[in-house]
């Protein structure tokens, strides 16, 4: 396949240069589960959601927060947040938005936690609020238990929905476009699941207006087949460039390529709370009493026996960063002192030794294989590097789907996961670290149950510390706790990557997302 990707790059030096059209194809990298926004928290569902729907906070490519359909906010003391709503805003079937529709979309969350067999991904971000106050049409109040500076950051993930079109809708009700009603630059007009959805421009839309008439999202998470069909000019633009093909992208005459470091950490979770593993077992492969990767001096032996340069150089070809923490070099709360852990596989066959483990153990990881950068590659590397120390590790993957339900169930033993955070370590460590909680909606995707009181007290304060350097050093120390503990295990950021036919033009963000109305025609 690679001996005919590279065939198809010399083949199609020859097609047109895509001109400024009222249509746009793009390919995604990944499948989206669902068009409800509040339901999967996953960034492939955000983005599309992002692009159907407004938040009152948006953030630009940077993360920096912008007006959405609040115009303004401030606090009108310390457990007050008023936010102001812009005028003229219209669904996309004609109707005004209010501040009613901004109050039910902040219930729906917990509502959606009450109904049997709905998923919520969500309720995270509206917990603080203990009061919702209407002021006038476009004015409301939100108050909070305590000191909250997290609020507008938070209310970045929730999207407006209209109240008359959505009450009483959840899941596949959304698949209908009379249900999905937002208000963001396109609107919704289809979706087939594992194929593709199609959006059209909202001309009424109250900020910049798409400049496309029609988009279509193919859903492609095969890195071959995507690039093959940007190739074919099938599609205009796909984001995720297979990392082996990026340097030769970058000479074609008629293909432009755009890169942003990602915040999105890729890591290892590990069972660290069960007595008993379900996929742990002795050297011989016999279920073991006693799970091994409750002993930190385990975990840290894990961690040691990765070897992250080489996996970066050699299987993503250099498109990433050794990870030591949860946040990249140069965001808010990244801790310097934190380093990627040394590749040290004498030092962890030691710290196994001494844990009682010298003969090694068994461990499956579990993965998927359609939702990270190289992520099947990237777990059969880990597998062999901890064969090096004496862990016989299988692999098993397979469809974010499927994985992501049993993981939720904790039917795993060790799992290579991810998070992006928004602009600092408040998010990955609520959802990946923090002690579960579900009526809090903590440590949703820790499916490994890791629990540190420590980590746990110091995130709490910082999320009522106004004071912005205070608060930077309790997550600092928060992340410390964790990564030290290894409560999880960073393995590496990812760079993000999109291809686009000439003349368009994107400007890469480092969360990911791949909106159709920053895809600029270009001159």
């Amino acid at each position: 396949m690679r001996k005919q990707l590279v065939t198809a790059l010399v083949i199609f030096t020859t097609w047109a240069v895509a001109a400024p059209a009222a249509d746009l194809s793009i390919g995604l990298g990944a499948n989206v589960t669902t068009i409800d926004p509040h339901a999967i928290n996953l960034t492939p569902n955000n983005n599309i959601a992002e692009q159907i729907f407004d938040p009152l906070v948006r953030r630009d490519a940077g993360l920096r927060p912008l007006p959405g359909l609040a115009e303004s906010w401030h606090m009108v003391d310390e457990l007050t947040w008023e936010f102001r709503l812009r005028k003229g805003v219209r669904f996309h079937d004609g109707s005004a938005l209010t501040a009613a529709d901004v109050l039910f979309s902040l219930d729906r969350p917990k509502w959606l936690s009450s109904v049997p067999g709905a998923s919520v991904g969500v309720l995270t971000y509206t917990q603080a609020i203990t009061e919702k106050i209407v002021v006038d049409p476009h004015t409301i109040r939100l108050r909070t238990a305590a000191p909250y500076p997290y609020l507008p950051d938070d209310l970045m993930g929730v999207m407006i929905v209209s109240r008359t079109a959505a009450k009483d809708k959840h899941g596949p009700d959304f698949d209908s476009p009379k249900v999905t009603q937002g208000t963001g630059p396109l609107h919704f007009e289809r979706f087939l699941s594992g194929d593709r959805i199609v959006l059209k421009r909202n001309d009424n839309y109250w900020g910049t207006k798409s400049p496309w008439q029609t988009v279509i999202f193919r859903l492609i998470p095969d890195d071959p087949t995507r690039l093959a069909t940007l190739l074919a000019g099938a599609v205009d633009l796909i984001e995720n460039i297979p990392t082996g093909d990026h340097a030769k992208l970058r000479t074609h005459k008629n293909i432009s390529v755009f890169t942003a470091t990602s915040n999105r950490m890729v890591h290892l979770q590990l069972d660290s709370n069960r007595d008993k593993s379900p996929f742990v077992t002795d050297a011989a492969g016999k279920p073991l009493d006693r799970n091994p990767l409750k002993d930190v001096r385990v975990r840290r032996a894990i961690s040691m026996a990765i070897n992250r340069q080489a996996m970066v150089d050699r299987v993503m070809d250099g498109m990433g960063k050794p990870a030591g923490q949860m946040m990249p070099d140069g965001f808010v709360a990244a801790n310097p002192n934190l380093r990627p852990e040394p590749y040290d596989p004498e030092g962890a066959k030691k710290l196994l030794t001494e844990a009682g483990y010298r003969d090694g153990f068994g461990l499956t990881l579990h993965a998927p294989n359609d939702r990270l950068v190289k992520g099947t590659q990237i777990v059969q590397a880990i597998a062999q590097m901890l064969a090096h120390v004496g862990i016989a590790a299988k692999v098993e993957t397979m469809p974010y789907s499927i994985y992501i339900k049993r993981a939720q169930k904790l039917d795993f033993s060790a799992v290579i996961q991810s998070w992006g955070a928004i602009n600092e370590a408040t998010i990955p460590l609520r959802f990946v670290a923090i002690t579960f909680n579900s009526s809090k909606g903590l440590g949703a995707f820790n499916f490994g149950r890791y629990s540190n009181p420590k980590a746990d007290t110091l995130y709490e304060q910082a999320l009522v510390t106004m004071d912005s350097a205070r608060r930077e050093k309790l997550l600092q120390q928060a992340t410390e706790v964790v990564i030290n503990d290894y409560g999880i295990i960073p393995l590496h950021f990812q760079v993000n990557t999109w291809a686009a036919r000439k003349p368009l033009q994107y400007e890469p963000r480092s969360d990911e997302r791949t909106y159709a109305h920053a895809v600029r025609p270009g001159k």
